[in-house]
Order: structure tokens, then C-alpha cells, then sequence
């Protein structure tokens, strides 16, 4: 009875030694933002799109690319690592701790506030629509695409447009969808698809890189009246991280305050006052309550 008594002390201690350990540890690791200040880099994903973030001749670009870089400057983290993600994979992989921050300009909304902690809005922006050369099917708006049961319409997989898609009328079965921006101009192109869409600056920027004559961008495109038109997109966090988060809004307030926002903004194709978003006028915690 003794030794057994002695046994359980001894493995008692053992437990305690171990939690005491534990909480040394995680103490001395201090903070998700005090451990990037130690390492002086933080790791970005993002999904290739342009102009929000994409890789060109292995160098990143982009203003949701700027504007991060730009904030995390101001918090003492000069460098930036990146890691290339499947648009629907962004956040499942900010979630598993594969990246730090998303900076691929993602539109805030109530469904994705539940799984990832945005920062405040960094931009704003519209929808756009690539057809074939000279509009045949003579499309100007979802609407178009939905009283014609024959028009099928492609997007990336993940995108807010599949939604407003749907709440225009389109049915599901004229939906199709694919993993980027250049596989959806391939599909109107070939003809598996009528019409593709994504947000204005990022199909347009794209249809220019294509350097194609066979997809047109269609002018005359009339926004859709739903919720969540125009987009707010802004970084998104771990849902673990808010504190780094939190640091990091302080200081986008900041550089939006003394006209860094809007510059990198014009630097990369955005105007800097229709796209930009100035501090307090619309919120992130509006737009995850569905407010706008």
C-alpha cells in the first residue's frame, strides 16, 4: 500500500513538473506578434491574383501585398516569406498555421469572419465580366446570364461571385468553376464556358497579361444589387491571433491616416479614392455581422 502510494506521489510530481514546464515554455514563446518581432518575418499566403498578390519573375507583388509589407514595417517585421495557395485553400492553411496573414485583397464577409479575424478593410472594390471577342450573347450583367438557362458561367473555386451569381437568378447548373483566374479565361476561350467573372481590377489586370484579342471586358457591365457589392477586402488572420491582428489594424489606421494607403493603392492600378476606405467609414465588424 505504501509503494503504491509513493508510485502515485512520484507520477503526481512528474504531471506537475510537465504543466509547469509547459507554461514556462509557452511564456518564454511570448506572443504570436513578439515571435515575429524576434524573427523579423512574417509568412504570407496568397493565391496569384492580380493586382491584389501575384509573383512576377519571382518577384511578390501586389497592394494587398504593399499594404501588408507596409504595416508589418511599422511593427518591426521587415521581411516577408510567401507561400503560393489554391484560392479556397487560403484559409483552411492560415487556420493549420502553414502562413501567418492572407494578403490576397479576400472580401470580408459573415461566413469567412467565422473562421478567419480580418483586419480592418484595406481596399474596396467591384465585380467585372470577360465574355468572348464582341459579346455575342450580348451579356452587360448576371442578370443576363440568368434569363438565359443556356449561358454557362465560370469562376474561381471559393470566390464571393458564385454567390452573387446565385442571388441574381443564376442556377447552379450554369456554374462552373475552376482553380484560377487563367483557367477560367481558358475556359471561354475554348467555349466550355460563355462568360467568366471575378472582381473588376483582377479580371481586367488579367485579360491585359493575357494579351489576347478572343475575351473582351465587358464596359457596359451593370453592377449586381446584392449584399455584400461593392467587396471590402482586407488581411485575415488566424483566429488564434487576434492580438496580432489588433497590432496590426493600430498601424494600418496609421498609414491610412498619412496617405501611405492610398499610394500603394495608385501604385498598383487602384484608384485612391474610389477603392480606398478611410478609417471608421466602414468596419470589419459591419461587414461580419452583415451589416453592409
Amino acid at each position: 500500500m505504501k509503494k503504491l502510494f509513493v508510485t502515485m506521489l512520484f507520477g503526481s510530481m512528474l504531471v506537475l513538473l510537465a504543466a509547469c514546464g509547459s507554461d514556462e515554455d509557452t511564456a518564454s514563446a511570448g506572443s504570436k506578434l513578439e515571435q515575429l518581432q524576434e524573427a523579423g518575418t512574417v509568412t504570407i499566403g496568397f493565391a496569384n491574383e492580380a493586382p491584389y498578390a501575384y509573383e512576377s519573375n519571382g518577384e511578390l507583388k501586389g497592394a494587398s501585398v504593399d499594404i501588408a509589407a507596409a504595416v508589418f514595417a511599422e511593427l518591426g517585421i521587415e521581411n516577408m516569406n510567401s507561400q503560393l495557395s489554391d484560392w479556397a485553400q487560403l484559409i483552411p492553411g492560415v487556420q493549420a498555421g502553414q502562413f501567418d496573414v492572407i494578403t490576397a485583397g479576400m472580401a470580408i464577409n459573415p461566413d469567412r469572419c467565422e473562421n478567419a479575424a480580418f483586419s480592418e478593410p484595406t481596399m474596396q472594390y467591384g465585380e467585372g465580366l470577360i465574355v468572348e471577342a464582341g459579346n455575342p450573347l450580348g451579356l452587360e450583367s448576371y442578370q443576363d446570364i440568368a434569363s438565359n438557362p443556356d449561358v454557362t458561367v465560370v469562376v474561381m473555386e471559393g470566390a464571393t461571385e458564385i454567390e452573387f451569381l446565385k442571388s441574381e437568378g443564376v442556377s447552379e447548373d450554369q456554374i462552373q468553376t475552376a482553380p484560377d483566374i487563367p483557367a477560367t479565361f481558358s475556359a471561354v476561350q475554348s467555349g466550355r464556358a460563355d462568360a467568366t467573372t471575378g472582381t473588376e481590377m483582377t479580371v481586367k489586370m488579367a485579360l491585359e497579361s493575357a494579351n489576347t484579342d478572343a475575351l473582351e471586358f465587358v464596359e457596359s457591365f451593370e453592377q449586381p444589387d446584392v449584399e455584400g457589392v461593392p467587396s471590402y477586402g482586407g488581411a485575415a488572420f488566424s483566429l488564434e491571433n487576434t492580438e496580432l491582428r489588433d497590432a496590426y489594424n493600430e498601424k494600418l489606421a496609421k498609414l491610412k491616416e498619412d496617405g501611405t494607403v492610398a499610394e500603394l493603392l495608385e501604385a498598383n492600378g487602384f484608384s485612391g479614392e474610389s477603392n480606398f476606405v478611410p478609417v471608421g467609414e466602414v468596419t470589419t465588424e459591419q461587414l461580419c455581422n452583415g451589416e453592409v
